[in-house]
């Protein structure tokens, strides 16, 4: 019985506009004579434990403010705020057939520039290919969005001598051959802007079964919604298109 009074007690002190008092004055409660209140403890923990809540919700609020901010473009004065900015990335990969990807997919640009575009990529998620939010029409990557973009690419260039093959063709590998990657984004302007650009001249021995090399390069642009990116490539005849060495991407970074 005096069990069940207590418990009586306990709920009473948790109920009516009391509680609220208390935990507004939880300091002022600590500080009076403890013994005088029999529901002292009731309203100590009760009032810690709302208090914890609170503060904790409070963070995760702050904390998700911040993060939304994060993902927030800048804006000039007066223009309407924008939403968040999607995430935007491209994998763009080689074939894995090598025969196939070099004459038919490696064609001369249609605009003024150096070297030859490489005209179809891997896109469709085989292998570690993907686009998410972009766009790939004719080798180009279109930007959805405006925004700084950090660019990559890579080119396998791969010969093995054969002795059929055409005697001035063999000439021409042995003898020192400039390798060339370019990277060039397409805008309004008539011609292509180049971008990136990374080059070696390499000559490979009579003895080796394979000349190899591979470029690679990567940088942060600003590209405008609209703006096309590409790849394009001296020696297209010594380019090996497969998926793990010649590859092409970009993603928004901000």
């Amino acid at each position: 019985q005096l069990q069940d009074s207590y418990s009586k007690s306990g709920i009473a002190c948790l109920t009516g506009e009391e509680i609220g008092n208390s935990i507004q004055n939880l300091d002022l409660i600590e500080s009076q004579d403890r013994e005088a209140d029999p529901c002292w403890q009731v309203k100590w923990h009760l009032g810690k434990l709302i208090k914890k809540m609170m503060s904790r919700s409070y963070e995760e609020n702050i904390s998700a403010i911040n993060v939304e901010s994060t993902l927030t473009l800048p804006r000039a004065e007066g223009q309407p705020p924008r939403g968040p900015v999607r995430r935007i990335a491209a994998h763009l990969t080689g074939s894995s057939s090598r025969r196939s990807s070099l004459s038919p997919r490696i064609n001369p640009l249609p605009r003024r520039g150096n070297g030859h575009k490489i005209n179809n990529w891997e896109s469709s998620r085989k292998g570690h290919s993907f686009l998410y939010n972009v766009e790939l029409r004719n080798g180009e990557l279109v930007i959805p969005q405006t925004g700084f973009y950090y660019i990559y690419s890579q080119i396998y260039f791969r010969f093995r001598e054969n002795e059929n093959e055409d005697s001035d063709l063999l000439g021409q590998i042995r003898n020192p051959k400039q390798l060339v990657q370019y990277v060039y984004k397409l805008t309004n302007y008539p011609e292509p802007i180049l971008l990136m650009k990374s080059a070696r001249t390499s000559c490979w021995s009579k003895k080796a079964e394979y000349g190899l090399y591979s470029i690679y390069q990567g940088g942060v642009f600003q590209l405008k919604r609209e703006d096309r990116i590409f790849v394009s490539v001296s020696n297209s005849d010594i380019v090996d298109m497969d998926k793990e060495a010649s590859f092409f991407g970009a993603f928004m970074i901000s």
